[in-house]
């Protein structure tokens, strides 16, 4: 009888041993390691829980997002060390902060949440950027990086724990956007926009097989000729209500939202379709179009454009592919095989924003790039800021040695096409200025620099 008691106190002792090993570990999976309070995860599962029990009590719950203002600034400077010690310590003020009842997260990043029920929205925010805004010394230097708030109120905002985040973090975005160090509550305006974003939301996804995004064609210009050479391929949506909506207005929304692939593949397609029979009649050398760095991360994009391109009359040699130039550092053993397969069809290929990154002669001189495409920014400068001048022509002089043609993008004035060309730029000069459209291949055009559009769409080729 002994016996079996003691065994009996061995199997307790082990439940109860196993029971607190089992509490351990899900209290470090809900925890966020470097500030001891919860992680998203936790959070999100939080905020329901508290907005069941608010709707069973009609009690209010108020949602604070938090993010700091300049914390990338510090991470630079200082390193990412010091941005830890000043997340764990904010966290620590946050905790001190907090009343007994508060759920306090770092969501990740340098961004925090507050799920209270204390009512007083614009007193809590007040406090909240007093404790964002307090100095810390790091590494013997005062930091005091500062933070925004956005705030939704539950249920005078939001009815569910989705949209409540949604709401409070568009009500950050506004005091981010307005300067920072500041606190934005979700109002009127904002729900206006949300429905208006809403909608659009739903418009775009019906917009993509209905064909209103459609392709529209920038001009490559010939710098010594005047003549244009090719064209290069952009995205227009063409709104029933709304008329013509420029890329900015949607391609970021399409981002999000996981369309922006099945955009890319409407445009190239149809691009592909009407240019076609201008490359045919001789009146264009070439079509550009752009790819997406999220469809360069697909190891199967190259074979699949490559398809996409075969059932078109477009001869492979007349395309250029732009892919940018952080593409080849995030990946460039992926980057090497869509390049070398697309080379290998006679699929010519660009480098694009080149100037602005690492300028990555390397790859220049080991991967079949044809062109390179100096960015706006650097031509914008050039001719009237001698370092600028100086830094685009040894560009040019090093890409020039190696073989690569230089298209210049964004010229726009005349001065600076002189420039180019005496720093030897090759001839094809792509040409922004939104003074009057191109509509056709109609008789010369006798004054480049000032009268080419940045879209046009060719009468003589269009189906209308």
């Amino acid at each position: 009888m002994p016996q079996l008691s003691n065994r009996l106190s061995e199997l307790a002792a082990r439940v109860a041993e196993l029971e607190a090993e089992r509490e351990m570990t899900l209290r470090l999976a809900q925890t966020d390691s470097l500030t001891g309070l919860v992680n998203r995860g936790a959070f999100t599962s939080g905020l329901c829980e508290r907005l069941e029990a608010a709707r069973e009590n009609g009690a209010q719950v108020g949602l604070f997002v938090i993010d700091l203002d300049r914390f990338k600034h510090l991470n630079d400077s200082l390193g990412h060390h010091a941005g830890d010690l000043l997340l764990a310590e904010l966290g620590r003020r946050l905790r001190e902060d907090a009343g007994p009842d508060d759920l306090i997260a770092r969501l990740g990043g340098d961004e925090f949440a507050l799920v209270t029920s204390d009512v007083d929205v614009s007193g809590r925010a007040e406090r909240l950027l007093t404790v964002l805004g307090q100095q810390q010394l790091i590494y013997g230097r005062a930091v005091a990086p500062g933070g925004s708030v956005g705030v939704a109120v539950f249920p005078q905002d939001a009815q569910d724990a989705a949209d409540l985040q949604r709401f409070a973090d568009m009500s950050l975005y506004r005091a981010k956007s307005d300067g920072g160090r500041r606190w934005s509550r979700f109002d009127a305006a904002l729900r206006e926009e949300s429905e208006r974003r809403r909608t659009l939301e739903d418009e775009l996804r019906r917009a993509i097989p209905a064909g209103e995004i459609e392709p529209w064609f920038q001009p490559i210009i010939d710098s010594m000729t005047g003549r244009m050479v090719g064209v290069e391929v952009l995205a227009r949506w063409r709104h029933p209500e709304k008329g013509l909506l420029a890329p900015g207005a949607f391609v970021p929304m399409a981002e999000e939202l996981g369309l922006i692939r099945a955009i890319d593949e409407a445009v190239f397609e149809a691009a592909c379709a009407r240019t076609a029979p201008w490359v045919a009649e001789g009146l264009i050398e070439s079509v550009a179009c752009n790819v997406s760095p999220r469809d360069l991360l697909d190891p199967a994009f190259s074979r699949k454009l490559i398809g996409r391109l075969s059932r078109t009359a477009l001869p492979a040699t007349a395309l250029t592919v732009e892919i940018t130039e952080t593409f080849l550092l995030q990946d460039l053993a992926l980057s090497r095989r869509h390049i070398e397969r697309l080379a290998a069809k006679g699929v010519n290929v660009a480098l694009d924003d080149f100037g602005t990154g690492y300028s990555n002669l390397r790859a220049l001189m080991h991967l079949p790039i044809q062109t390179v495409k100096l960015d706006r920014s650097l031509i914008d400068d050039v001719g009237r800021d001698s370092r600028v001048s100086k830094l685009v022509a040894s560009l040019l002089h090093a890409a020039r040695s190696l073989g690569v043609r230089i298209v210049a993008e964004g010229v726009e004035n005349e001065s600076q096409a002189l420039f180019l060309r005496s720093a030897g730029c090759e001839p094809s000069i792509r040409v922004r200025n939104p003074h009057i459209a191109v509509r056709a291949f109609e008789g010369p055009r006798n004054v480049i620099w000032r009268s080419c559009a940045t879209t046009f769409a060719p009468s003589r080729c269009s189906p209308s």
